[in-house]
């Protein structure tokens, strides 16, 4: 009896191997269909498509302090109040400066996105 998550049989497996044994080999498509190869980057391609992303220590502490806060709450609360924002960071048990941060909030006001709270934050201080 054959045990596991393996959906393909033994030989589906080895066909599936010999198919990608040119791509293995040689680092490059090498089909004949150009259709199956993936699409090259276009010209007017922004220049984060070709370079590298940007990490958390190479942004600015505002930056890094949105991309935490947009990590824990997500896109579909938005737009929300602080109360809102407030119960789901504590529903996600989110640190503790992120929860302080939104508490100082003023409670009525309505935020469209992580970036609306940072800078909204940064006023209060």
């Amino acid at each position: 009896m054959q045990r596991g998550s393996d959906r393909l049989s033994v030989r589906k497996d080895d066909e599936m191997k010999h198919e990608l044994q040119g791509l293995l080999r040689s680092g490059h498509p090498t089909r004949v269909e150009e259709w199956h190869d993936p699409e090259p980057l276009a010209d007017d391609d922004p220049a984060i498509a070709a370079g590298p992303v940007p990490t958390l220590g190479s942004l600015g502490p505002e930056d890094e302090l949105g991309v935490e806060l947009a990590r824990h709450l997500g896109r579909t609360i938005f737009p929300a109040t602080a109360q809102q924002l407030l119960r789901a960071l504590n529903d996600r048990h989110a640190p503790a400066r992120l929860i302080d941060l939104v508490s100082e909030l003023p409670p009525k006001e309505s935020y469209r996105s992580a970036h609306d709270v940072v800078r909204a934050a940064s006023r209060q201080e």
